[in-house]
């Protein structure tokens, strides 16, 4: 933040779990704040939100009294934000754009495809999808119909993105299987994304095809969705959701935000030495447990696609210790290996609260 605040961009390219974390930095603020100052902000905030809802310019008082102090957090001069390599949620980047001010703009793309597919035209005001095709490629939705994703669907038509293009790659590295999975013979990359149409062409990420697996009811599960709602905590910078066939519920690893932790630990009178301590504490896992219900809840998730269970690490996931990729997704097959112990422990636990009702 010290770099921001000296080198003033005006351009900010990042990744939804920065924005995610300045988003739960600023609101956490305000509610410290308390009293007046608490209340001007989100007088200033609907006001603002208002006036660009309805396309006009919001009034440069809003900015004066509250706005351009958040705005020095990151120099004063970003006039253009963009997110990429996973969902931005909607809500997230309408706090952008009112925090800010300026465009802040999605992209959508992959590796395979040269980086970008779609992205958001500048003065687009609408929110919640990733902008249309670019004039590069071809993009469709093919019917998935085990997901019950299909083209006819109502009010909008779903399916896998896929595209077709000059920007397609050309396959992976002596590796003609893995490439044959993934494009087709009409030359279509399939994405393991899924989607869906809005009006004027725009592309929205509903879905993932790819990394879902079934819990032992039958229900599938789309884990990176989960990770993307639970990302709001305000407990959390990084979450890693499991699940399997063998078992009904999920369990979630949750790498903490230190200072919020600590934070909370003092707030309760709660005493420890290091993080590593009060993350061990049944007190603080239920505490992260019901703000991840809570958020859970406020978006919608379905009952089966809750956390049952949760273990907290002091130690972030990185690229370096093999958890992340190259651009910062979770390595799911090496974190499910990582924390094997602590996953079999949350699943020991979970059937040892079960056995008591299935008694009665």
């Amino acid at each position: 933040m010290d770099d921001l605040a000296a080198l003033r961009p005006t351009i900010f390219a990042s990744v939804p779990r920065l924005y995610n974390r300045i988003y739960t930095a600023i609101t956490n603020a305000v509610k410290e704040s308390g009293g007046l100052k608490e209340k001007l902000f989100h007088t200033a905030y609907n006001a603002k939100r208002q006036a660009i809802l309805k396309g006009k310019n919001p009034s440069p008082v809003w900015d004066k009294l509250v706005f351009n102090k958040i705005k020095a957090r990151l120099g004063g001069r970003v006039r253009l934000m963009s997110s990429g390599a996973s969902p931005l949620s909607a809500d997230v980047m309408e706090f952008l754009r009112i925090c800010f001010g300026g465009e802040v703009l999605e992209g959508y793309g992959m590796t395979e495809t040269s980086c970008i597919i779609s992205a958001m035209d500048i003065g687009d005001r609408s929110i919640g999808h990733v902008g249309s095709p670019t004039a590069s490629c071809e993009v469709k939705l093919v019917d998935v119909p085990e997901m019950n994703y299909t083209s006819d669907d109502q009010p909008y038509p779903r399916g896998e993105i896929c595209v077709r293009g000059p920007i397609i790659f050309q396959g992976y590295y002596k590796d003609e299987v893995q490439t044959k999975e993934v494009i087709d013979e009409d030359g279509w990359l399939h994405t393991g994304d899924i989607g869906l149409w809005l009006p004027g062409g725009r592309l929205k990420i509903i879905d993932r095809k790819k990394n879902i697996f079934k819990l032992a009811q039958g229900e599938y599960i789309a884990p990176e969705k989960i990770e993307n709602v639970y990302a709001k905590c305000k407990f959390i910078a990084q979450c890693f959701i499991y699940g399997d066939s063998f078992n009904s519920s999920l369990v979630g690893i949750v790498a903490v935000e230190p200072e919020v932790m600590k934070a909370w630990a003092a707030s309760e009178g709660i005493q420890c030495e290091d993080l590593r301590q009060l993350c061990a504490d049944p007190r603080a896992r239920a505490a992260v447990l019901a703000d991840m219900d809570s958020v859970g809840k406020e978006a919608q998730l379905r009952g089966f696609e809750f956390a049952k269970a949760v273990r907290l690490v002091a130690e972030p996931f990185t690229v370096d210790n093999g958890l992340l990729t190259p651009t910062f997704k979770v390595k799911r097959q090496q974190a499910k290996t990582y924390f094997a112990k602590e996953i079999s422990d949350m699943y020991a636990e979970l059937r040892e609260a079960e056995a008591p009702r299935s008694k009665l």
